[in-house]
């Protein structure tokens, strides 16, 4: 195996200097992030600008509950799928080159999207979208740990998560705007983030450089392949159970068997294959493995609240898509403030656990006030609870992958970063669906309750009128109609919240459980020699090092 190493680098060469040999400083990192930052804001913009949109999408194409979920668990899925392979090419191919493909492959889903006649193809695009999407949130953590020390890591990851912020509060306001104005319309949801693309292909090109590494290539394909079957087919379960079929019927069994029969095999082929998707060895690390479940139960967390905010505000109280992205920027606040505070700090004291802790609590406190939630709860009620939640997000998502970051030799930086960032997308998949159907059942169930108490006849209409479960069009009702959908969405989406609390506090559990070990000034300390690295074996260890130590702003400047 050959390493291409650029003029200038040696291995163990210490990241964040240029090829004169002095420090990198602010400015040039800025610089040489700026691109990927904004290939990061371009796709979190992209996601998040439909969410306000969907129950008009939904309800222009005739979709149900079960729809609306299945929009944002599409992309969830194949995110999840694709981010642990994303994480293993970013240690064989070019990641600047990953990048640039992974941005084009979510453009492209995008504005297929704009075009769908019907849910079934609205839900086929955001799958597309969601491989673009696994590559952007995996490799923008595996790039900035190939340039970065994990001590001031914590600095960067903070700007990161102020972009995340700025994207997801910039996002529904967008969105809203676009669906409420009539020359535009939802699908404009879908092209606007094109010409930002653009942009961010044109300074990714400019800004960011880093060396290519040249080794034979094997890809763990069945690896992949069996991941991906396990998790879809046990989401179309979760999806399904319960209307198509009853939880506990053959049906379950055999879905439910399906789903554990491939994850098992998943495991033998990882233990066998000479280049795993997913190294099992990682996870005798006990902090990696505390990292990944905690990293799951807050990725419940984290898309229950972006995803079933849209519909208590439109559905519940009856605002506009606008007003409806305008009334969550107390929980995106929060997280703006958490994500980038949290990592100024961590940088000046190279301490990280607290942090954690903290935003498990604040997390659990905000899911559980907001489990209370009702169509007519006092709105500084609501901003309160939201606050708290984004709070909490902010000083657990960032920082679990940091925490993993400080605990792995270079060689393994980018499966085991997309190993924690596959666990979170895992748990939004699995969340927003298992989420999704407890909140069309209770809906259901508070509409019919709702009915029955206005008398004979309204109890007649069964679903409300809702066209059989679909995303009810309030302005058509009757007063007393609206009222009694309105008041079931408000409980349905509290419920949602109250049922993701106790994930919330798993979590919680589980960081309290990580050892803390102080970040490091110099990554390099884990790499091996260039003359050791060269004559490693198993899994791709040696050229992986040398390329890992290579991967420094010296190439970059070189």
């Amino acid at each position: 195996m050959a390493t291409n190493t650029p003029t200038g680098v040696r291995g163990g060469a210490r990241p964040e200097t240029t090829s004169d040999g002095t420090a990198m400083t602010h400015a040039q990192i800025m610089k040489a992030l700026s691109g990927l930052m904004l290939g990061m804001f371009v796709a979190i913009l992209s996601s998040t600008i439909v969410s306000n949109a969907l129950p008009q999408i939904i309800g222009d194409l005739g979709g149900t509950q079960s729809s609306y979920t299945w929009v944002v668990t599409a992309a969830l899925l194949s995110m999840t799928a694709a981010t642990p392979l994303w994480g293993k090419l970013s240690d064989l191919f070019s990641k600047k080159l990953l990048v640039q493909i992974s941005l084009v492959i979510y453009v492209l889903g995008s504005v297929v999207a704009g075009m769908s006649q019907n849910t079934g193809m609205l839900i086929a695009c955001r799958v597309v979208q969601g491989i673009g999407v696994g590559g952007l949130s995996a490799l923008a953590q595996i790039v900035m740990a190939a340039m970065i020390s994990p001590r001031e890591r914590g600095r960067y990851s903070g700007y990161l998560g102020a972009v995340f912020a700025v994207a997801t509060v910039g996002g529904p306001l967008l969105g809203g705007v676009i669906t409420d104005t009539e020359w535009l319309g939802w699908r404009w949801c879908f092209y606007v983030g094109v010409p930002f693309a653009i942009i961010a292909l044109i300074v990714l090109q400019r800004t960011l450089h880093l060396p290519v590494v040249r080794r034979d290539v094997k890809v763990d394909w069945l690896g992949a392949f069996l991941i991906s079957g396990a998790v879809s087919l046990l989401l179309i379960w979760v999806t399904q159970a319960g209307d198509s079929y009853d939880w506990i019927s053959w049906t379950s069994l055999a879905m439910t068997g399906g789903a554990v029969a491939l994850g098992l095999l998943f495991v033998y082929v990882e233990s066998r294959a000479s280049d795993p998707i997913i190294p099992l060895r990682l996870f005798r690390n006990k902090t990696i493995s505390l990292a990944s479940a905690a990293s799951l139960f807050v990725g419940i967390a984290m898309f229950s609240g972006t995803v079933f905010f849209s519909q208590f505000f439109q559905l519940a109280r009856g605002e506009s898509p606008t007003m409806s992205g305008i009334l969550t920027i107390p929980m995106i606040g929060g997280l703006f403030v958490s994500s980038t505070v949290s990592g100024q700090v961590i940088t000046k004291t190279g301490k990280w656990k607290a942090w954690l802790v903290s935003g498990g609590v604040l997390l659990t406190a905000g899911l559980g006030l907001l489990g209370t939630l009702r169509y007519d709860t006092p709105y500084w009620h609501i901003a309160i609870y939201m606050v708290l939640t984004g709070l909490g997000l902010g000083m657990m998502m960032q920082n679990l992958v940091l925490a993993t970051q400080n605990q792995v030799a270079p060689e393994d930086l980018g499966a085991a970063s997309s190993v924690v960032t596959f666990f979170r997308s895992l748990g939004g998949a699995v969340g927003v669906s298992a989420l999704g159907a407890v909140m069309a059942n209770r809906v259901t169930h508070y509409v019919q309750d709702g009915l029955a108490a206005l008398g004979p006849k309204a109890a007649a209409m069964g679903h409300g009128g809702t066209a059989g479960g679909g995303i009810p069009d309030l302005d058509k009702l009757p007063a007393p109609f609206r009222t009694v959908i309105e008041s079931a969405y408000g409980h349905g989406v509290g419920d949602v919240f109250l049922y993701a609390a106790p994930t919330a506090l798993l979590a919680l559990v589980l960081v309290v459980f990580i050892k803390e070990v102080a970040l490091k000034s110099n990554p390099a300390a884990h790499a091996p020699t260039a003359s050791g690295s060269a004559s490693g074996s198993g899994s791709g260890s040696g050229s992986a090092s040398q390329s890992a130590s290579a991967e420094s702003p010296a190439a970059a400047q070189a």
